[in-house]
């Protein structure tokens, strides 16, 4: 006997799983407040008030806003790639979301694909939502005139957020899911001060400055604002230094992380 059903049983093809996992992490991370809080807010306000106020003297031609929108970008990819999904993929972890997800016809590679998507298309909200602020605050990204600058910013984002993606999943599958929250946040509030964002590295002891630059949020910002501040050629340092973090985050997250 020959039974028919309609429609017929069966997962769906992976490409269309991808895309529903990918538009499903989005939506939740849109409806989180907190992590809007995180992702949106804070670089926003950082963004008008460090432009409006004389709070921390900075380097380079130009307005302030012209020094701060390089390192404020910088920090909207480190708050959406490394502490948001630190943090919301550590507590997925310890309520088994993970492990009842990877159970499901989705495989596990697509789901980790699915929320590196949903990183990128919350990026690309926080950079078109900040280069108007900045532009409306009197920004000029000169590096953009030209097709290798905007390449080279481009470039310097999507290693960015390659290297932040890499050590938050890592944090995120080898930590408790307290312990996570604690240390992304204290993690973003460091580098927010050490790393260049607001604070000029060239403002810190010549003996902590070298260690300085080799963190990937000084590499990103710093690169940034040698493109759209200076208007320089390739950053090809800043990119090498992305480019290491990268790989050896992602690499150590597919080794050590615990899907429970």
């Amino acid at each position: 006997m020959t039974t028919s059903y309609s429609p017929a049983p069966g997962a769906a093809p992976v490409g269309r799983m991808l895309l529903a996992q990918t538009a499903f992490e989005t939506k939740m991370l849109l409806r989180n407040g907190e992590q809007l809080l995180l992702t949106v807010v804070i670089p926003t306000v950082l963004l008008v008030l460090f432009s409006a106020v004389d709070v921390v003297s900075v380097d380079g031609p130009g307005k302030r806003v012209d020094f701060l929108a390089p390192g404020l970008l910088a920090l909207a990819v480190m708050s959406t790639a490394f502490t948001g999904q630190a943090i919301g993929t550590g507590f997925e972890r310890r309520y088994g979301v993970l492990k009842r997800l990877g159970a499901s016809p989705l495989p596990r590679w697509a789901l980790l694909t699915a929320k590196t998507g949903c990183v990128l298309v919350t990026e690309a909200l926080q950079v078109l939502l900040l280069s108007v602020i900045a532009l409306a605050l009197g920004w000029s990204p000169h590096g953009l005139a030209t097709s290798s600058g905007a390449l080279a910013a481009a470039g310097l984002l999507v290693l960015g957020t390659a290297a932040f993606s890499g050590l938050g999943l890592l944090m995120a599958g080898t930590l408790r899911a307290e312990a996570t929250l604690a240390a992304a946040n204290l993690v973003f509030i460091l580098l927010l001060l050490a790393g260049g964002v607001v604070v000029p590295l060239a403002k810190f002891p010549a003996a902590i400055r070298s260690a300085l630059e080799l963190l990937p949020i000084s590499a990103l910002s710093d690169g940034l604002r040698s493109v759209l501040q200076y208007g320089s050629g390739v950053p090809w340092s800043d990119l090498g230094v992305l480019a290491v973090w990268a790989a050896l985050g992602l690499a150590a997250a597919a080794r050590f992380f615990r899907w429970e």
